[in-house]
């Protein structure tokens, strides 16, 4: 299955912000780690950052990281900064391109039902191509199976 090309702005590992579009990560050699989160500063998604962060030297020559979220440029500077991120993070306040990804759902807090973000990674080679995909993901050792999956792709 082929990955949905976007258009987002969002800031690099150097803290810079600018537009990316799906193709700036594709043909370089690397495969692309896509994932989807609802909130910057949650515990679930903080302890993910911060663990594709700590990994990135064993990540960085086959894969590059991107994580997409509903918060805006400035959100995701000061979350960059405070955690000491080391991957990409784009902004999709509109949700769009969560949908397209599937990414975008009914899930249940506190008993209630809502409409939001599940938690979702996605494997994508440089041609574009989904090799693989984790739904609902739980973030302690998902980076993990994600370097894993990565490796038996190269």
């Amino acid at each position: 299955m082929k990955a949905h090309n976007f258009k987002l702005l969002g800031i690099d590992p150097n803290g810079e912000e600018k537009g990316f579009s799906l193709e700036d990560f594709l043909n370089k050699g690397k495969k692309l780690i896509l994932y989807f989160y609802p909130k910057d500063n949650t515990s679930g998604w903080t302890i993910e950052a911060k663990d594709f962060s700590s990994k990135i030297h064993d990540i960085k020559d086959k894969a590059i990281v991107v994580g997409i979220s509903p918060d805006s440029i400035k959100s995701h500077k000061n979350f960059m900064e405070k955690h000491n991120l080391k991957i990409y993070l784009l902004s999709n306040p509109e949700k769009d391109v969560i949908e397209k990804y599937g990414a975008l759902g009914e899930k249940k807090m506190y008993g209630k039902v809502k409409k939001g973000v599940i938690r979702s990674t996605f494997l994508i080679d440089e041609n574009g191509e989904i090799l693989y995909s984790w739904k609902n993901v739980k973030a302690k050792g998902h980076v993990e199976k994600v370097i894993e999956k990565l490796n038996e792709f190269q």
